[in-house]
């Protein structure tokens, strides 16, 4: 080693690169990307700020173009007329509550035990079942079939026309399969070695350590049931059994009828009933449930919808 000269070892680690001095490339690319993001959460967050306003205004204001940032009059006669006793939105609400908590519930525990056993490399015709449940994402029976299957069973005006149909949906079960097989197999070792049975061993610890793709899967089902009108639309014929999306359908189509003639019969313009306005509300009360419970799942999507994808 010559001397003076310090060995590559003894100058010291490097810094990390958040402690290094940006370049000017790092600053344009981090204005440039920081102004990207923003644009791309105001085309996001505008739409969705444009409908509450719409749905808290007066006609005039409801029916003018251009941007629509805020509102000079404010008015709840939208949301009054939507949740007024027209076609008993309150009970369209519980039903829709019902088929989304009852089918949700009843779909990841049928995924759940359809996925365990397909997880099991040794299970015997484990390939056959794959094949077969891949087969039915790509290729279905078609409507009339399905409206003879659900009429043989008698369950045409049932509740159960909207959520037995959707139990075991093949996408779900590979997903969750494929999340299984990522799970330390030595849990089950141990677990069989204390005399635990293969129930046991899915209730106290693949359920347990799945929860990322259980919160997925859930909340992919919950979505689909609630945002659902076209199966309530063949099967459903009583009106107190209709759920919130095919009676909001309803009324939209209704209040696209509306004309300027039918509105001058109020008397005061502040006090009329915009068709705007009620679309707006309408769409608001739609997504509201929604809205509110992803916060409480999104921690678990990305983890379960990327662990999910992994094994084959």
């Amino acid at each position: 080693m010559e001397s003076g000269r310090i060995p590559a070892a003894s100058a010291g680690p490097r810094k990390p690169p958040w402690m290094r001095r940006k370049t000017r490339g790092d600053v344009v690319f981090d204005v440039c990307n920081a102004a990207f993001l923003v644009l791309f959460a105001l085309s996001v967050v505008y739409p969705f700020w444009t409908t509450i306003v719409t749905s808290l205004s007066t006609e005039k204001e409801a029916t003018e173009m251009g941007l629509r940032i805020w509102i000079r009059d404010w008015t709840l006669n939208s949301y009054r007329f939507a949740l007024s006793g027209y076609g008993n939105v309150g009970r369209a609400y519980l039903n829709s509550i019902f088929r989304t908590a009852v089918g949700t519930v009843l779909a990841v525990i049928v995924t759940i035990l359809g996925a365990f056993p397909l997880s099991k490399r040794d299970l015997p015709g484990r390939n056959a079942v794959t094949v077969f449940i891949l087969i039915t994402m790509f290729f279905s029976g078609g409507l009339i079939p399905s409206y003879l299957l659900i009429r043989s069973l008698g369950l045409i005006d049932s509740r159960w026309a909207l959520i037995l149909p959707s139990l075991a949906a093949g996408f779900h079960i590979i997903i969750m399969r494929n999340f299984f097989m990522t799970v330390d197999k030595a849990c089950e070792e141990s677990a069989f070695m204390d005399g635990a049975n293969y129930l046991q061993i899915l209730l106290r610890i693949i359920v347990p350590l799945s929860k990322p793709v259980i919160a997925t899967v859930a909340l992919w089902v919950a979505v689909g049931h609630w945002n659902a009108w076209f199966d309530a639309l063949i099967y459903i014929n009583s009106e107190k059994k209709l759920v919130l999306q095919l009676l909001l359908r309803r009324l939209i189509q209704e209040m696209t009828l509306l004309s300027d003639p039918m509105n001058s019969f109020m008397a005061s313009e502040n006090t009329r009933i915009p068709s705007e306005g009620v679309k707006s509300a309408i769409v608001i009360l739609t997504i509201g449930p929604i809205v509110a419970l992803y916060p409480f799942l999104q921690k678990y999507f990305i983890k379960g919808v990327f662990m999910g994808s992994l094994k084959g």
